[in-house]
């Protein structure tokens, strides 16, 4: 290994990111109280450019007004290519308490786009005195964006949480597709007359999810469009968390438990992981090097792998 050691990711929740735009003010209430670990009020997409100023206005109120529990609780603004990211930032840091945590930056194409940000941010806190400094979480969803990816981990010390934006990111990259995330009909395989369907998003989530992990930053997998296909969610969830992905977002209250359920690890995953570090401290006593756990090797790689997975159960059970 480098001696530059892998940093640790921020030591939070980050199972489920749940959406809702900041011109419906309805569902803000809903939104605290549900089981999502991350909420991300919206200013961006979901919201009309006639209505952007009004539902700025409606989250810098509910930011002071709404419980929001233990939930991490961060704002997407617009795109640094639009002209009202620069107002929805000044505003959210002059207007809004110190309960906001994060803004989500849309649309990164390299890390000059997170310091035009970070340096707003910070001639805000230091001219208004805020107590709590803001965090980043960015999106990659342009073909920029994912061939920088690495330098937009590495371009902030705001930066906590990085996300694929499937759809917009198709777009950027003329992918023949209009579905947002999942497999796609026409990428497939054949054998022996037989369809097996790929995962089109595997290449860019591989390559968020190494940015991130050498830079300490969590990487999240992005929406799904069909929020009335609960296997295609929860088949996407998986392959996610396989590559090292944390959480994924919620377009829709249903896919809340969805996304929870997958990025929790199961009672016999976190047992198995703690016999698995007691065999490997129980053989290091003894002064060897690995040890066998119910017929196999594990080593010391084993412990890392082991005590994510008990990280994890740990933060989940201090939240709940």
């Amino acid at each position: 290994m480098s001696f530059r050691l892998q940093p640790a990711p921020p030591a939070r929740l980050n199972r489920c990111q749940l959406f809702g735009p900041g011109s419906r003010t309805q569902l803000f209430a809903k939104m605290a109280a549900s089981a999502a670990d991350v909420i991300n009020l919206d200013l961006e997409d979901s919201v009309a450019p006639d209505d952007k100023e009004q539902a700025r206005r409606n989250i810098i109120q509910a930011i002071d007004d709404i419980d929001w529990g233990n939930k991490t609780l961060s704002v997407r603004i617009n795109g640094l290519d639009t002209p009202y990211w620069y107002r929805d930032v000044v505003d959210l840091l002059e207007q809004a308490g110190d309960r906001l945590d994060q803004i989500m930056i849309p649309k990164a194409g390299c890390a000059a786009d997170i310091y035009a940000v970070d340096a707003l941010v910070t001639a805000i806190e230091r001219a208004k005195g805020r107590k709590k400094p803001i965090s980043f979480e960015v999106i990659i969803e342009t073909a920029a964006g994912i061939s920088h990816v690495e330098e937009i981990a590495a371009s902030s010390p705001r930066l906590q949480a990085m996300s694929l934006g499937a759809a917009d990111f198709a777009a950027s990259m003329g992918m023949a597709t209009t579905g947002i995330g999942g497999t796609q009909e026409n990428y497939y395989m054949a054998r022996e007359g037989q369809k097996y369907w790929s995962d089109p998003w595997h290449w860019a989530q591989t390559a968020i999810v190494a940015a991130c992990r050498t830079h300490g930053v969590l990487p999240v997998d992005g929406p799904f469009g069909d929020f009335s296909d609960e296997d295609g969610f929860r088949a996407q969830a998986l392959r996610s968390a396989t590559l090292g992905m944390v959480g994924k977002w919620a377009i829709h209250p249903s896919q809340i438990a969805l996304a929870n359920e997958v990025f929790s690890p199961s009672d016999a995953a976190v047992t198995e992981a703690r016999e698995i570090i007691a065999a490997m401290d129980q053989a290091q006593k003894s002064g060897a090097g690995a040890a066998v756990y119910k017929g196999r090797l594990v080593d010391i790689a084993s412990i890392r792998q082991a005590e994510v997975i008990v990280r994890q159960a740990e933060m989940i059970s201090a939240g709940a």
